[in-house]
């Protein structure tokens, strides 16, 4: 089954053009990474923010008030109440911010950002060596499937 995903925009971040398709495509292939029963399956919210919000996010839900990429919600024990499987928060700014430092395209970072946290939906963890390349791998995949390389080492969370 195909995740449904919904794409919201917050006031004052930059939306690159022509995105939504490619943004959904996105989750669809970081599904498709992982497969089986911890790919979300059902709809799933993405919310475009900037900086100051995704940090007070950060500090509030996970103590920690430092800059962030992207920031995700498992809400599957609240599916019941009609609800989305997940929420995945992403900052825009950060995303033109280490796209311009790396010459790249700041939609082909949103994308990432994207495969990023559907992969944390999924079960993935990037805290420990171990996991954090298994994660790399599954990204690696999924941005393949975009026709998009990742660039090695390329993670600011």
């Amino acid at each position: 089954m195909r995740p449904q995903v919904r794409i919201a925009w917050s006031r004052g971040v930059r939306k690159p053009r022509g995105c939504t398709a490619q943004l959904v495509r996105a989750v669809v292939e970081a599904a498709r990474a992982v497969g089986g029963a911890a790919a979300p399956q059902g709809a799933l919210s993405i919310v475009f923010v900037g900086d100051a919000e995704l940090a007070q996010m950060h500090g509030e839900w996970l103590d920690d008030p430092s800059a962030t990429d992207v920031i995700t919600f498992d809400l599957r024990g609240d599916v019941e109440l009609g609800g989305p499987e997940g929420e995945l928060y992403i900052s825009v700014e950060r995303a033109h911010a280490v796209a311009a430092r790396r010459k790249l395209d700041p939609l082909r970072e949103l994308l990432l950002y994207v495969v990023h946290g559907v992969l944390h939906l999924a079960g993935h963890d990037d805290h420990e060596p171990h996991a954090r390349r298994r994660m790399r791998v599954a990204e690696r995949r999924a941005l393949a499937q975009l026709a998009l390389a990742a660039p090695r080492g390329r993670r600011s969370s």
